[in-house]
């Protein structure tokens, strides 16, 4: 009776509108490992005692389990793992037999193509039949879902989970997870994902073989990046020294600079450091004072007047033509991809990660702990899809997860570094590669990236990019993590889908229309009121208020 009191539950609360998808990368090949059995049997006391010692020896032979005990089950036990993933017979690749191996615990993967992940995670939650782990669930969703009775309160099990609470509990940086990812009862039903982030990994873009041609510095300061312009429309008049693909998120990205960027989620309102309070981004001074540098560049034909409608291939053709457009944003991986494609006709092509623009000097900071909605179902295996969870949480299940198993698939240079000698047929092994061929990186399953993962091995340009950053520290600060009520949520949402609108074809037509100045400006703070900037602040500096008490 209970279970179809919940299932009804959730076919209710998910016609509202349920879960957001997912999406990331991951790896794999098949290599049966043996289970060994692990039910206890009576014996002696002399026997009793050299067993008793068998736990601690299996968890030393693993490396560091954060405080479990391994095997983590005394009876044979299977729980369900719903994945996001196209790896065929990912339950019997090398990396998750050995997970079963090392815990005691038998996994039945189901895996489910990225593309058609999330509409598949909505019916099985609808249906009331809830696998023991699910990953891409929504926070806000789970949570009232969690409170319903669906999913686990991983705060009431702390105590058998030691990984967990060295990460989210006792460390510092990141206790606010407990805070922010919980329901109003303060139960927590997702388990987070750690250190996932880099630290850079989007920026602004130049080529660095044309400005050393022409001996152009590069820049350090706007006004230098605006000269830097200049001076390369002077050297090539039918150039577009600025090329742009991201559209409208233009205002986005370039924001950090004006002190004035923002988390997605967000978007635009954002968290003022020096006020304390979160504003509305697109009626501050900074970002009239970013729209009229756009609009400058605009007007003297350095920023690329397709600017707004750039599709992907057209953006591609500039910034890989000779010399039609110099300086981008994008992703760090773009600064080897671009060489790789042009270097049969342009040997010389160095693009390179550069200095932020804007008066803050700084880019965007990239949180080391992500939530990806990975919630564990409320039924006779919560207590063991936990343990598993918290195992994977460790430095041992780490390793495991995002390197894979020592001696069989990588093994470590006298620098440290890990190497893949099995694999020879990629040019580079990446975390999809590492998925196919062994298992490992799974999205939902890999909970605390290992630092020494495939993941953070940098082409040189790439760790360029990182340490000019790094080294500078120039970042801003990252915003805190609000939990809204669910009337806030619906009415947040409300607000920002037509502020932003509005806010972006405001910008836009500013920076496109020479007439636009002083006057327009007024008319746009007036018309982002009357639209209810004043609410939808008041909304975030509300929650913030909780934030603070708590």
């Amino acid at each position: 009776m209970k279970k179809k009191i919940i299932s009804l539950v959730l076919a209710v609360s998910l016609c509202a509108g349920l879960l957001a998808g997912c999406g990331k990368e991951k790896p794999k090949d098949t290599d049966q490992v043996s289970t060994e059995d692990t039910q206890t049997k009576e014996t002696k006391s002399s026997e009793s005692s050299q067993e008793a010692e068998q736990p601690a020896e299996e968890t030393n032979q693993y490396g560091d389990t954060g405080g479990l005990t391994l095997p983590l089950v005394d009876k044979p036990t299977t729980i369900t793992w719903m994945v996001p993933s196209s790896v065929q017979d990912l339950s019997n690749k090398a990396v998750i037999k050995e997970i079963e191996a090392r815990t005691g615990v038998t996994l039945d993967i189901q895996t489910y193509p990225s593309t058609s992940f999330a509409d598949k995670l909505k019916v099985t939650l609808a249906s009331g039949s809830i696998p023991d782990i699910i990953t891409g669930g929504n926070v806000t969703e789970i949570n009232n879902l969690g409170g319903q009775g669906a999913f686990v309160a991983i705060n009431e099990h702390l105590d058998s989970l030691p990984n967990f609470k060295s990460l989210y509990v006792d460390n510092g940086e990141n206790n606010w997870v407990m805070k922010s990812y919980s329901n109003d009862e303060g139960n927590i039903y997702t388990w987070p994902v750690y250190g996932l982030s880099r630290d850079v990994n989007h920026g602004f873009l130049y080529r660095k073989d044309i400005f050393d041609q022409h001996g152009i510095k590069e820049w350090t300061t706007t006004e230098e990046f605006y000269q830097a312009l200049k001076q390369l429309k002077e050297i090539y008049p039918d150039s577009i020294p600025y090329a742009s693909k991201t559209q409208d998120a233009i205002f986005k990205d370039w924001g950090y600079g004006w002190g004035i960027g923002t988390e997605n989620a967000n978007y635009p309102v954002y968290y003022d450091e020096g006020t304390k309070t979160w504003k509305l981004s697109t009626i501050q001074p900074e970002f009239k004072e970013m729209i009229d540098f756009m609009k400058k560049l605009y007007n003297e034909g350095l920023l690329d007047p397709e600017f707004i409608t750039d599709t992907d291939a057209s953006w591609t053709a500039k910034m890989a033509a000779e010399n039609t457009s110099f300086v981008t944003f994008d992703w760090i991986g773009r600064l080897d991809m671009f060489y790789e494609q042009v270097k049969g006709t342009i040997p010389t092509y160095d693009l390179r990660y550069a200095n932020p623009v804007g008066p803050t000097g700084n880019v965007r900071s990239l949180s080391k702990v992500i939530n990806f909605g990975i919630a564990v179902a409320n039924n006779k295996n919560a207590e063991v899809a936990l343990k598993v969870l918290d195992y994977l949480s460790s430095p041992s299940g780490s390793e495991l997860i995002t390197l894979g198993i020592e001696g069989e698939h990588y093994t470590l240079d006298a620098e440290g570094k890990v190497t893949y000698p099995n694999i020879t047929d990629v040019d580079k092994v990446d975390i999809k590669t590492l998925e196919e061929r062994y298992g490992a990186w799974v999205e939902g399953m890999y909970l605390n990236i290992d630092p020494r993962s495939t993941y953070f091995n940098y082409t040189e340009k790439e760790q360029e990019s990182q340490d000019k950053i790094n080294n500078g520290m120039k970042y801003e600060a990252l915003d805190p993590v609000l939990k809204f009520t669910n009337e806030e949520t619906s009415k947040i949402a409300e607000l920002k889908t037509t502020i932003q609108k509005a806010g972006v074809e405001f910008a836009v037509q500013y920076v496109l229309d020479k007439n636009y100045g002083e006057s327009q400006w007024n008319e746009w703070l007036g018309n982002a009121e009357k639209l209810g900037a004043s609410e939808l602040e008041n909304a975030y500096n509300t929650a913030q208020a909780r934030f603070n008490a708590e």
